[in-house]
């Protein structure tokens, strides 16, 4: 069963060290649960600070965009080639040089004087956290030989992100409250010191011979990079601006020469092969969307409830709960659902109920019941638990077994870049509306669109999702 937060490894999880099973399988787990932990509370804790974020360092809504998206961006851009990281220098090393450097710019994070400093501090956090991913399941993988206890101890790694997700919005918003939006990073420093004293009795990893896509990755990043930048900062100063329109055409030059590189490359990052599947490509575009819709909505709601209904960030954290509080049980569901039914029916399922809840979020004003708002949210947090397990499910019945690393290294990038995009545009759309209401209802008609669109192209798909559905 996954998590509806779940990450997957972005390469091949490298097979155990023979001296694994000596290493203490509960001190593997736990240093690994912890990093996890780690990366999935970062990606959102922060949302819920970003307004005392801009009183204290100032910055508009471009700059708060940035403090979200540099994270996310660089994770997502870097993701697709870390795990052959791992594999050329040991997924131990590099787990111990990711946790450190996410220590460091934690730290840098909570020192930042500016909102420059706190968004360079925040891509190399993006980083260090794309090198921990894919390392942190391999130690899983060497630690647990034994397949069945390998189950069990991935099923609890995937719980740790569950809950840091979770919780980000409401630990975001307590510590904010009561000790300022620093210790929402510096909270990462004795979790980290923690994952290191683990990770000092693991037994080192093997070295597999793994080589990297240096071209398509320096294109990846400068692809996603620009576009978000084009995206943001058309936002707020017009998509006419000279610099705009130069960002968007270097974006789209970028892209073309990564897919020229994935294409002619003899060691692809992105095998395109693996697109003639529409059950691949199909996965792709609904991991996407899902998540522009769950990531782009706790961004608008955020701001909404404090800059718009006067919330603290406590409190505003909190009304988040109801979203979350199901989505284990929800994953169950959709997990006994799938094996009834196939995965089609939870993921259409999943999608429409995300759907009709944005939908139902266009109704709300100024002077909504703070907890009707709270109410109105949860199917978009029930939909994305519905429909995740079941696409993750779909995507690794439908791929060759030597490909199931990849093509989960594929959807999650995808994921990613889905809710960095959704930042990008939503804040946009929130910057160049008359109203916030006004850019807050675009931003949930354009969500709500895309789930359901999502949802027909599941349809197309046969209903077991397997390998005849392919093109």
């Amino acid at each position: 069963m996954k998590s509806l937060f779940t990450f997957s490894p972005a390469a091949r999880i490298a097979g155990p060290a023979p001296e694994a099973a000596r290493g203490g399988s509960p001190v593997v787990l736990g240093a690994a649960l912890l990093g996890f932990f780690l990366i999935s509370l970062d990606a959102l804790i922060v949302t819920v600070a970003l307004p005392d974020i801009g009183r204290s360092l100032g910055g508009g809504m471009s700059g708060l965009q940035w403090v979200v998206d540099g994270y996310t961006l660089i994770f997502a851009a870097l993701m697709l080639s870390a795990g052959a990281l791992s594999d050329r220098i040991g997924a131990r090393q590099a787990y111990g040089g990711g946790l450190v450097l996410f220590g460091l710019a934690s730290a840098a994070c909570g020192l930042a004087p500016g909102l420059g400093v706190l968004v360079a501090a925040r891509l190399v956090q993006g980083g260090a956290a794309a090198v921990m991913m894919p390392a942190s399941l391999a130690l899983v993988r060497q630690g647990f030989p034994d397949q069945a206890e390998r189950a069990r101890a991935i099923a609890v790694w995937t719980v740790g992100g569950a809950v840091a997700v979770a919780a980000g919005p409401v630990l975001g918003g307590a510590l904010t409250a009561s000790a300022g939006w620093r210790w929402i990073f510096f909270v990462n420093l004795p979790a980290g010191l923690l994952a290191l004293a683990l990770l000092t009795r693991v037994p080192a990893s093997p070295r597999l011979p793994s080589r990297l896509d240096a071209v398509g990755q320096l294109m990846a990043v400068v692809a996603m990079g620009a576009l978000t930048y084009g995206v943001i900062e058309g936002g707020a100063e017009g998509f006419g601006r000279p610099f705009v329109v130069v960002s968007l055409l270097v974006a789209a030059a970028a892209a073309a020469a990564f897919l020229a590189a994935q294409a002619k490359g003899s060691h692809p990052m992105l095998p395109l092969p693996l697109f003639r599947s529409r059950v691949v490509a199909v996965s792709l575009v609904v991991g996407f969307m899902l998540n522009a819709a769950y990531y782009g909505g706790v961004f608008i709601f955020s701001l909404y409830l404090q800059q718009e209904r006067g919330q603290s960030p406590l409190h505003a954290g909190l009304m988040f709960i109801p979203m979350t509080a199901l989505v284990a049980v929800v994953n169950l569901a959709s997990a006994k659902l799938a094996s009834l039914f196939g995965p089609r029916v939870p993921m259409v399922a999943g999608q429409l109920t995300g759907a009709a809840g944005l939908l139902a979020l266009l109704t709300i004003t100024a002077h909504t019941n703070v907890w009707v708002v709270a109410a109105l949210m949860v199917p978009v947090g029930l939909g994305g638990a519905l429909t995740v397990p079941a696409l993750i499910s779909m995507l690794l019945d439908a791929v060759p077994a030597d490909r199931a690393g990849t093509a989960s290294a594929v959807l999650n990038t995808g994921r990613q870049v889905g809710g960095a995009i959704a930042v990008a545009v939503f804040g946009a759309l929130l910057a160049g509306a008359d109203t916030f209401l006004a850019g807050m209802r675009w931003s949930m008609l354009i969500a709500a669109a895309g789930l359901v669109l999502t949802a027909g192209a599941t349809l197309t798909l046969q209903p077991d999702g397997r390998r005849g559905a392919e093109a």
